[in-house]
């Protein structure tokens, strides 16, 4: 077994300067990264927050992963063009049952269900929410200054949490307490 030796002289005089790796550049990648990003997001211009996704039936109506690629050719939308303006595109779905109304003539086409074209969901137009202007700026009234939010949000909770807890206790303390047998 070998027995705990100590170096008997310190040989840390190596060219330890050369091995180690520094980070100086931190923050100008830091900036460089974010000015890319904002170079960007101007560039692609004006989009929204979260991509457009279809309604799919599964076990419940839900929004969907993203449209089929026979989707966007029956809009006109090609799949690259489609992710450029916010589309969610999923090229692995595939239309087992086509939803979309039958173009132009009134005759209904394979796949097209009387049904899902007299719903609503198939008709239903894309709610976008409304825009509205930016509040301009204004002095802090003495009432929002004494609001405490972080303790009416814990109250609230603590409220919401106990409240069938205290109504049990009230309802035994009023006398109208649970299971009697008679």
């Amino acid at each position: 077994m070998l027995a705990r030796r100590f170096f008997t002289a310190n040989h840390f005089r190596k060219d330890w300067q050369r091995r180690v790796r520094t980070w100086f550049d931190q923050p100008g990648r830091k900036s460089r990264r974010r000015t890319a990003r904002k170079t960007k997001a101007a560039a692609l211009g004006v989009r929204p927050l979260d991509l457009l996704r279809p309604a799919v039936r599964g076990q419940t109506l839900r929004a969907g992963r993203g449209f089929t690629l026979s989707e966007l050719k029956d809009a006109g939308i090609g799949r690259k063009e489609a992710r450029s303006v916010g589309i969610a595109v999923d090229h692995r779905r595939r239309n087992l049952t086509c939803c979309l109304p039958p173009l132009g003539t009134g005759k209904t086409k394979k796949g097209d269900s009387a049904d899902d074209l007299k719903s609503s969901f198939t008709r239903t137009p894309l709610a976008l929410p409304e825009a509205y202007p930016a509040e301009p700026p204004r002095k802090i009234t003495a009432e929002e200054r004494e609001f405490k939010a972080y303790h009416t949000l814990r109250t609230a909770r603590a409220n919401a949490r106990y409240e069938g807890v205290r109504k049990i206790r009230a309802q035994k303390k009023g006398g109208g307490g649970g299971c009697q047998e008679e």
